[in-house]
């Protein structure tokens, strides 16, 4: 009896210390992953330190304030060189005016100067010749990894450039920089354990929003005049309305295709728990919107077409994005499930005022059972398997605060979650937070019933294709999930996305642009908020929201598959009427 005792008392020692262990080698490799952004960050601020004493009178100021299609020209014609322009944006990051504020920088990349002097030596111009591009951390380049926040991925360094990448690269740009992202990707609170939470600059009690939370605090915070990050709920879209930029969602495949984003084996850690049926598209985010359409044009050239043939080679049609022509506009400023604070849907209506004065047509337009799209068809599509490849990312991982409450969804034993899910269907309209989005959807059961769902998805597309064009519309103005949320609230508010998931599940082209700022009648109206029935995650909402006076207000612009420069000649007919008001 003795002997079993202290046999079974070893083990438990023994199971202690190995996991004791564990934690010291995770802390470890935390420690060697931030230590060598910071080493990387004292280079270049050296580097920067050299370039200033070579070249004292750089007019700093001016040269971070030109619009990406005016310092795109200047660099063009020879006014403006790219070691200047290149040097000035990483003064801008590696003198912490930027980072310190916001935590928004993964990593400098070391090889921009190896760019720089390649693009020297080009007699060639591309389209963004010169032009300093920050990317998101996931998208693969050469010699950096891609953590996506997880520690089993800080053990592999990318052996070559994503598509992605070298398209740029070879329209003249130069990558300088990765920014964080929130742990695995799936959350738009900007936060992991390995780097730490991201600010949004406008406001550092609030969340730049994610999962591209770090482009969009660099962006907001002028660190960078043009970013590059990915959409599969809502990632470029939100946090480019919490941080008052324009960002673009393409139709998936536009931008994507093998070499892109998650592609390279190395990357394959489950940052993203990707499916054919709603797919994740790359696309850029910038100041305004004629920056995402040069983006766009620079993308959409025969080099990408011949990298990644599954790419359709679709050149980006100038003529549409110039048009003038005036639009059927469909619109609404709520989607019935829900409700958005008050000031996002006062930014719908004062758009569609503005649109109609300025002789568009403007057409009552309601999106078909969003509950349904939710609960069903986009959940289920992440958690068809009851969460178990969502978990297994965070195997030998410390958990974020931010994905816990997912991460215990998950963890809860079926027949637990099959009670739940008994008890909790009648009010599933009403269950607007993680337990119902993960704990109570059902799973797919059998490849048939994947099958299935799958064609679910492309029935829905087809009715609400076939409701839009009932309709003539052209175009689709709607709201969008702001103003920015007090951070911390985003993990309480995973069903609010609404707004954003619809166009992932359609995969449509769709844009935000900021079109207001919050005001202080906005702060007054929010107090008589009620939501959907003032339950719990209404209340949530409401408190997320609070005190944001000053803060970006934006809208959502949509298009039809395949028509990105329809949907951004929308988008830049919304900016140039807001700036006008």
């Amino acid at each position: 009896t003795y002997a079993a005792l202290a046999l079974l008392g070893g083990s438990v020692a023994a199971l202690g210390l190995w996991k004791w262990l564990g934690k010291k080698r995770i802390q470890k490799k935390m420690e060697e992953a931030r230590r060598t952004r910071d080493e990387g960050m004292k280079k270049m601020a050296k580097a920067v330190q050299q370039f200033r004493e070579q070249v004292p009178r750089v007019q700093r100021d001016a040269i971070l304030s030109l619009p990406l299609v005016e310092l795109t020209g200047r660099l063009q014609e020879g006014s403006l060189s790219p070691r200047t322009v290149l040097y000035t944006y990483l003064e801008k990051v590696s003198a912490l005016e930027v980072t310190q504020q916001t935590n928004c920088l993964r990593h400098f990349i070391p090889e921009c100067e190896e760019q720089l002097q390649e693009i020297e030596r080009r007699k060639e111009k591309g389209l963004l010749y010169g032009i300093p591009v920050s990317i998101k951390d996931h998208i693969g380049h050469k010699g950096q990894l891609a953590t996506c926040g997880l520690m089993q991925c800080l053990d592999t360094v990318m052996e070559e450039d994503s598509v992605l990448v070298k398209v740029l690269k070879r329209q003249g740009a130069i990558p300088f920089a990765m920014t964080n992202v929130p742990q695995s990707l799936f959350s738009y609170e900007c936060s992991n354990p390995i780097f730490g939470q991201t600010l949004n600059p406008l406001d550092p009690q609030r969340s730049p929003g994610g999962s591209s939370g770090g482009e969009g605090a660099l962006i907001a915070g002028g660190g960078s005049i043009l970013g590059m990050g990915s959409d599969v709920g809502g990632s470029i879209r939100l946090p480019s309305s919490f941080c008052g930029l324009c960002g673009l969602k393409p139709t998936a495949e536009r931008l994507r295709g093998v070499g892109w984003g998650l592609a390279h084996p190395s990357a394959h850690c489950g940052c993203l728990l990707l499916s054919h049926a709603v797919p994740c598209a790359l696309g850029p985010m910038a100041r305004d919107v004629d920056s995402l359409a040069l983006c766009m044009k620079a993308l959409l050239c025969q080099e990408m077409f011949q990298l990644d043939p599954s790419v359709p080679p679709i050149p980006f049609n100038e003529e549409v994005y110039s048009s003038s022509a005036p639009l059927r506009v469909g619109y609404y400023d709520t989607d019935g499930y829900f409700p958005l604070p008050p000031c996002m849907r006062r930014a719908v209506q004062e758009t569609r005022s503005a649109l109609q004065a300025a002789g568009h047509q403007l057409v009552p337009f309601s999106p078909p059972r969003i509950p349904y799209v939710m609960n069903e068809l986009f959940m289920k599509t992440f958690f068809a398997d009851g969460g178990r490849a969502f978990l297994d990312v965070f195997t030998g991982n410390i958990v974020d605060p931010g994905l816990k409450p997912q991460v215990n969804s998950c963890k809860m034993p079926r027949l637990v979650k099959k009670l739940l899910t008994l008890l909790l269907k009648p009010l599933q309209f009403l269950l607007l937070l993680e337990l119902k989005d993960v704990a109570v959807i059902s799973t797919c059961r059998s490849v048939q019933e994947m099958w299935d769902h799958h064609h679910q998805i492309q029935v829905y597309r087809s009715q609400f294709i076939s409701q839009w064009q009932e309709l003539q519309l052209d175009v689709v103005l709607c709201p969008v999930l702001g103003p920015a949320f007090t951070t911390g609230y985003p993990r309480k508010l995973l069903g609010a996305v609404s707004s954003t998931m619809l166009y992932n599940v359609l995969n449509f082209p769709a844009g935000v642009v900021p079109v207001s700022t919050v005001t202080e009648a906005d702060e007054e109206e929010l107090k008589l908020y009620k939501g959907c029935c003032d339950d719990p995650w209404d209340r949530t909402l409401k408190q997320a929201v609070s005190g944001a006076v000053g803060m970006p207000v934006a809208v959502q612009c949509v298009a039809l598959p395949w028509q990105e420069e329809l949907c951004l000649r929308f988008m830049k007919e919304v900016e140039t009427l807001s700036r006008g008001r």
